[in-house]
């Protein structure tokens, strides 16, 4: 007897019950019982599972199974898989085109271009010999272990993402600012976004595009890294203080003049602190990436796990590491600079 069965008699459902047979497999209580030809004994207050599922369809044929829920998440899915390919195919597939575009540079363009290159981005947005030095340093390092190739895929996905993740995610957080209920709206989501284990973005995309298909890994690091220059956009907006929005507005400033001159001026630090924070999480997913065909340091990670090669995957998480703190350091560096001017 299950614990349960007295709830549906109580509510007179006898008949509903027997007009289906569980499909849930017999507990080794209710088999033992079956073999001795006898009544299990009933199950004391204290042994009594909570009502799941799973435990009132012992007691009840007719009850759902928690497997049927999620079967019919899936089947819901899958009828919609179609639909939902033929409007997110031609939309997506310039992100495709774009990172396959970038990788193909930075793979075919000689290093001693490339490092270059590199060096006068840094140089550019820091203003600091030293940083441009340390830059110079790790990537020497990362070529002198035949490691230049990956670090490069790694770095051209990262720009890719970071730079798509930027240019949604600043007009997001700049209209979120200006009204209150899309903010309301919007938080919900950020707050899905960020919390989601980095594998769950993965497995509808699995469903959705190929895996040899670029922007299956392009989606899932820009929904996991989008998240932070969003909400700091936002953020720094709001915190612009409203003495000076008032003297925006007795100079006579449009709504289009004071975000341009005034609000966006003012919330730089706070946006770039969001930059900062979205390339570091879009260098994290990259690895995860992997998983899923993403070229880069990852697959050596991968590669290690997989294979028990204990040198290959330390090697690649050193430079994976390596990666990291030279973007942070970077990116922080141009930070710095920026407050330094807004406050001469």
């Amino acid at each position: 007897m299950a614990t349960y069965d007295v709830l549906f008699s109580a509510l007179g459902l006898e008949k509903w019950c027997a007009s289906s047979e569980s499909s849930a497999p017999m507990s080794m209580q209710d088999l033992l019982t079956k073999n001795r030809g006898g009544d299990a004994e009933p199950e004391s207050l204290w042994d009594a599972p909570f009502p799941s599922m799973d435990a009132l369809n012992e007691a009840c044929g007719a009850f759902p199974q928690s497997r049927e829920l999620t079967k019919g998440l899936e089947q819901g899915f899958l009828s919609i898989k179609d639909s939902l390919s033929i409007v997110l195919d031609p939309i997506t597939q310039p992100l495709s085109w774009l990172l396959d575009g970038t990788l193909y540079g930075m793979l075919n363009t000689p290093w001693w271009i490339v490092i270059p290159l590199l060096l006068l981005v840094v140089f550019a947005v820091t203003r600091s010999w030293k940083l441009v030095g340390f830059v110079a340093i790790c990537l020497v390092l990362l070529a002198f272990i035949d490691y230049y190739e990956y670090a490069m895929q790694t770095l051209s996905i990262i720009f890719v993402c970071a730079f798509l993740c930027v240019l949604i995610g600043v007009p997001i957080g700049i209209a979120m600012s200006r009204s209150d209920m899309l903010q309301r709206l919007t938080i919900p989501v950020l707050d899905m976004l960020q919390t989601l284990p980095p594998f769950v973005y993965l497995i509808p995309l699995i469903f959705l595009f190929s895996v040899t298909e670029s922007k299956l890994y392009g989606i899932a690091i820009i929904l996991y890294a989008i998240v932070p220059v969003i909400r700091l956009t936002n953020l720094g907006i709001r915190l612009v203080d409203k003495d000076v929005i008032e003297a925006a507005d007795a100079f006579g400033m449009t709504s289009r003049q004071k975000l341009y001159r005034v609000q966006i001026p003012l919330a730089l630090p706070n946006i770039m602190a969001g930059v900062n924070q979205t390339i570091m999480m879009s260098l994290a997913m990259v690895v995860i990436a992997s998983l899923v065909s993403a070229p880069g340091l990852g697959v050596l990670v991968l590669r290690g796990i997989r294979n028990l090669e204990l040198g290959v995957g330390l090697v690649a998480g050193l430079g994976i590491v390596i990666l990291a703190v030279v973007l942070d350091r970077v990116t922080k560096a141009s930070l710095a600079r920026i407050n330094a001017s807004q406050k001469q």
